[in-house]
C-alpha cells in the first residue's frame, strides 16, 4: 500500500467530513441570524402596539379631562356643583394621571414633550378650576381665564395627538405635507367658546 495514496484517502475522507461540518455550521449560524431577526420583528411589533394602546388611551383619558374641566366649569358658574360632580371630576383626572405615567415609561422623547406640555396645561387648569371651586383663586384667576386656558387645551391635544400618530407611523412626518382637512384645531379664537363666563 501506498503511503502516498493513503494520505490522499486520508485528506480526501477529512476534507468531506470537514466540508459537511462547516456546511452544517453555517447552517446553523443562519438558522440562529434567522430566529434573532424573527425574534426583533416580534418584540419591534409587541412595543408598536403597547405604544399604540397607550397612545388611544392617553388621547382618550386627555380629552376626557378636558371636557370634564369644562364641565366643572359650567356646574361651578351655575351653582350647582354637587359633591358627586367633585367626584367625577377626581376620577377622571386620576384616570388620565394613571396614562400618563404609563406614557412616560414608553414613549419616546418626540411624543413625551408635546404630551408635557398638555400634562402641564391640564394640571394647570385643574388647579384654576379648584382654587375657583374653593373660592380661592389667585390674582387674575377668574372662570373666563379658567375657560380661556381650558380651550387652549384643545390645540394641545392635537400637537400631542400628531406627535403619538408620527410615532406609530400612521402620518406625515415633519416636512411632509400633510393630506387635507388634516390640520390641528386652532384655539386663535377662544372668546367664541368662552363668551359664557364673561363677567
Amino acid at each position: 500500500m501506498d503511503v502516498g495514496a493513503v494520505m490522499v484517502a486520508i485528506t480526501g475522507v477529512a476534507g468531506t467530513l470537514g466540508a459537511a461540518l462547516l456546511t452544517q455550521r453555517g447552517a446553523d449560524r443562519a438558522k440562529k441570524r434567522e430566529l434573532e431577526m424573527a425574534h426583533a420583528i416580534q418584540e419591534a411589533r409587541e412595543n408598536r402596539e403597547l405604544r399604540r394602546s397607550c397612545y388611544t388611551q392617553l388621547h382618550r383619558e386627555a380629552r376626557q379631562f378636558a371636557t370634564a374641566l369644562s364641565r366643572h366649569l359650567y356646574l361651578l358658574r351655575d351653582g350647582r356643583l354637587g359633591r358627586e360632580d367633585v367626584a367625577a371630576l377626581e376620577a377622571t383626572k386620576d384616570a388620565y394621571r394613571d396614562r400618563w405615567s404609563e406614557a412616560l415609561m414608553i414613549a419616546p422623547d418626540a411624543v413625551i414633550v408635546p404630551a408635557h406640555d398638555l400634562n402641564d396645561a391640564l394640571t394647570g387648569v385643574y388647579g384654576q378650576v379648584k382654587r375657583l371651586e374653593q373660592g380661592n383663586p389667585r390674582p387674575g384667576e377668574t372662570p373666563q381665564s379658567a375657560a380661556e386656558a381650558q380651550h387652549a387645551l384643545w390645540a394641545l391635544t392635537g400637537v400631542a395627538r400628531e406627535a403619538m400618530r408620527r410615532d406609530l407611523g400612521v402620518t406625515a412626518h415633519a416636512g411632509e405635507e400633510a393630506p387635507c382637512g388634516t390640520q390641528p384645531v386652532s384655539s386663535d379664537h377662544p372668546t367664541a367658546v368662552t363668551r359664557d363666563f364673561a363677567e
